[in-house]
């Protein structure tokens, strides 16, 4: 493969590097934190079927983080709930929306202070887990670090992403 100088859709300088096609339309997700990209896919839903021209960078270097994962997906812009359990994971991430190759929308993620039906909670006697029409609701808890069932007070501490629905 042929190393060139690059930029990102977002317009940063990458140095020399392996060059990662443009997109035209859809979202460019950047500064997830190192070795976080495949759980990001997971969040998405997005399979080894997907109809999206999909790209993966892992561990790729970052003057502000030393490493980062970067993913770009093209014709598809996220909902607010994607980009809530994105920032769950990967509280330093950025949303790039792209549109005709131009990034037209760049934002931080913030960390939501509550989660509603997009974790599934650990306890199996909680009330979400029983066939009740309840949906979950967590609490984030103050350092960002976890989270809290409503329901049970069941904490999420470790392993978050297997968790989300």
């Amino acid at each position: 493969m042929k190393h060139i100088a690059a930029t990102t859709d977002a317009g940063e300088d990458v140095g020399e590097g392996l060059l990662i096609r443009r997109i035209k339309n859809g979202t460019v997700i950047d500064h997830i934190d190192a070795g976080e990209a495949l759980n990001v896919i997971k969040i998405l839903g997005i399979a080894g079927t997907t109809l999206e021209s999909l790209s993966i960078a892992t561990n790729v270097p970052s003057k502000n983080k030393g490493k980062k994962d970067i993913v770009k997906i093209s014709n598809r812009e996220l909902l607010k709930e994607e980009v809530d359990r994105i920032a769950l994971i990967s509280p330093n991430a950025t949303i790039n929306i792209v549109r005709n190759f131009k990034v037209c929308e760049k934002e931080g993620v913030e960390v939501p202070t509550m989660i509603v039906g997009s974790v599934r909670c650990p306890n199996p006697g909680c009330i979400t887990r029983t066939n009740e029409p309840i949906k979950s609701r967590f609490a984030v808890l103050p350092d960002g670090k976890g989270l809290r069932c409503l329901y049970c007070d069941s904490v999420i501490t470790k392993d978050i992403t297997s968790y989300i629905i």
